[in-house]
């Protein structure tokens, strides 16, 4: 047996994707692994200091760790209608966001607060695309945006994950999706997270854990409920109707494999980024290749 670190998020789509693998439900080729679960933006730190041999990551976070890490083909989150959004407790226009001056109430709020995911998630970088001018943030855990707006803590919030199922029962309103300003902008699926292995594995170790993880999914897919119980013991309080909502939305043929169109997207997210020097020049293939 090689035992490789592994991290991933406690979300549905993670967690559900990942069950077959872990719980060893397939043939996993010799491997195991130690498991990690942490939030996005925690994940996304670790892969900057490189400590885990395979890691889910922002596809943001990505751009600076392309030397310590290449992407595997499987288990990527791809697709249309799947991007983060911006919400409030109140209407707010884009017109008045894009001149980051807003009315609340009666009041003008000129360079509003915006409660992010964390610095390195897809969903700042969609942000600093569509709102350049938008820059005074607060990191914050996702889970706790929400709350921040309700209190008065935040005036906006860049919210992702299962949020986006429960932001309109606290009475939280939609400014933007990002995702669809990314489809509409360029009519490709947006690139949000994707899972890589560090390149200081032996290249057949890569294979094989592209190989594992193309099969877990396939797994999952083909036997939706097979992971319930685990997905559930992660999802917290969510109802099962939000963890197979949140599934549905995430989990899809770019997670079996990123093929071409998947690979374009990726690249075009790098190449849009580095050309308004969001992220740094990448000098490495970022791909497996065989």
């Amino acid at each position: 047996m090689t035992k490789l670190s592994l991290g991933f998020s406690p979300c549905p789509n993670d967690t559900f994707i990942f069950d077959a693998l872990i719980h060893h439900k397939i043939d996993t080729e010799g491997l195991d692994f130690e498991v990690f679960y942490d939030d996005v933006e925690t994940l996304n730190q670790k892969a900057m200091r490189g400590e885990l041999d395979v890691t889910k990551l922002s596809y943001h976070a990505f751009a600076y760790v392309a030397d310590k890490y290449i992407l595997l083909d499987a288990g990527s989150a791809l697709g249309f209608g799947v991007g983060p959004l911006l919400i409030s407790d109140f209407e707010i226009s884009i017109s008045d966001l894009k001149k980051n001056q807003i009315v609340n109430r009666k009041s003008q709020i000129v360079n509003p607060l915006i409660g992010i995911p964390g610095k390195y998630t897809t969903a700042n970088f969609l942000l600093g695309l569509a709102f350049p001018n938008a820059t005074n943030k607060v990191e914050m855990l996702f889970s706790d945006i929400e709350n921040a707006l309700l209190d008065g803590t935040i005036d906006i919030g860049l919210i992702i994950h299962e949020n986006r199922f429960t932001y309109q029962d606290k009475g939280l309103k939609k400014i933007i999706d990002l995702g669809d300003y990314w489809e509409k902008q360029t009519g490709c699926p947006i690139p949000l997270g994707g899972i890589v292995a560090n390149r200081n594995l032996p290249p057949d170790v890569q294979h094989k854990v592209n190989r594992v993880l193309r099969r877990s999914v396939e797994f999952a897919l083909a036997n939706p409920k097979s992971g319930l119980d685990f997905i559930r013991t992660h999802a917290q309080e969510m109802s099962e109707e939000v963890m197979y909502k949140h599934i549905e939305l995430y989990v899809n043929k770019y997670s079996v494999d990123l093929g071409a169109d998947g690979k374009k997207a990726v690249r075009l997210l790098f190449d849009t980024a580095r050309e308004k020097n969001i992220i740094p020049a990448i000098k490495e293939n970022i791909f497996l290749t065989n």
